[in-house]
């Protein structure tokens, strides 16, 4: 688990847990609370949602209105709060090829084990939304060179994402992966699958390339299979709103009760003392110790 004297372990990490033959499921996270609670259920890696990022920040939905700088920053947030691998959500790059070089670095610079960038236009919706529209192939091809260039002496993985399914088909979808992949994407990522039947063709395409599925609840692509995801070649599964709907359903509950000032009030699902083990507490008041001046 995460402390505040132990480094996150990064991108060497992450490429061990994708060489092996399982899919490596990670949970998204719209905080670096939430980031924390997913590694202390046992997960080997973070997946930092920009639907959560958005809403954790601003309130608002996954409509493009967050700046790289602001998806940067909360990256560095989840790298500091935990030891496991972060992937991070960088939307469409945040501009032309340039921009994306940048937008490379600095979430190298703050430590994320990979990142994803998409073939959406700006301004971009989240991938399981109506009405998305894609840049032409080529232009993002343009965009996954400039992934590599950005990527320089870093190790950190790069994920390229189509969300061309829905505007322009599954086969679409497929022959833009494959340009990205030709381009230097480390892994492909198709978006929206919308059955089964599309991520094994997915999966039959590229058999040897690693892929990346995303699970969205109520979104376009049901739970999946995972082992057989592990053997059709995926490496990466996101689960990416599993934590904030389970948030948010909570303290809407819990809220709920605490207007009503003539029922009985319920036990926390938590309690105070159990939170600060969450949080890291003893950890901090023991760091306090060792560099506190005696007084």
């Amino acid at each position: 688990m995460g402390d505040l004297t132990q480094p996150n372990s990064g991108p060497a990490r992450l490429r061990e847990l994708i060489a092996g033959d399982a899919v490596v499921v990670a949970p998204g996270a719209y905080d670096a609370l939430s980031a924390r609670l997913v590694e202390q259920a046992g997960f080997d890696a973070v997946y930092m949602t920009g639907y959560g990022a958005t809403a954790s920040l601003l309130g608002r939905p996954d409509v493009g209105l967050l700046s790289m700088t602001e998806m940067a920053d909360q990256a560095r947030r989840f790298v500091s709060a935990v030891e496991v691998p972060v992937i991070a959500d960088a939307d469409n790059g945040y501009g032309g090829p340039l921009n994306v070089v940048r937008t490379v670095r600095e979430y190298a610079a703050a430590g994320v084990a990979a990142l994803h960038i998409e073939d959406q236009v700006v301004p971009k919706k989240c991938g399981h939304m109506e009405g998305k529209r894609v840049i032409p192939r080529t232009e993002m091809v343009e965009k996954v060179h400039a992934m590599v260039e950005g990527r320089g002496g870093h190790d950190v993985l790069l994920i390229a994402r189509s969300d061309a399914r829905a505007p322009e088909g599954l086969d679409s979808a497929l022959e833009r992966v494959g340009a990205y992949r030709d381009a230097g994407a480390d892994l492909i990522f198709v978006d929206a699958l919308q059955d089964w039947s599309e991520a094994v063709a997915f999966g039959e395409a590229f058999p040897d390339v690693p892929k990346v599925i995303n699970f969205v609840e109520g979104g376009k692509t049901p739970f999946p299979d995972v082992a057989q995801l592990g053997e059709m070649g995926f490496r990466l599964m996101f689960s990416s709103l599993t934590a904030l709907l389970a948030a948010t359903g909570a303290i809407q509950t819990r809220l709920a009760a605490l207007r009503d000032a003539t029922a009985p009030q319920p036990e926390p699902p938590l309690a105070f003392d159990a939170f600060n083990e969450v949080v890291g507490l003893a950890d901090a008041q023991a760091l306090e110790a060792r560099v506190a001046v005696a007084r």
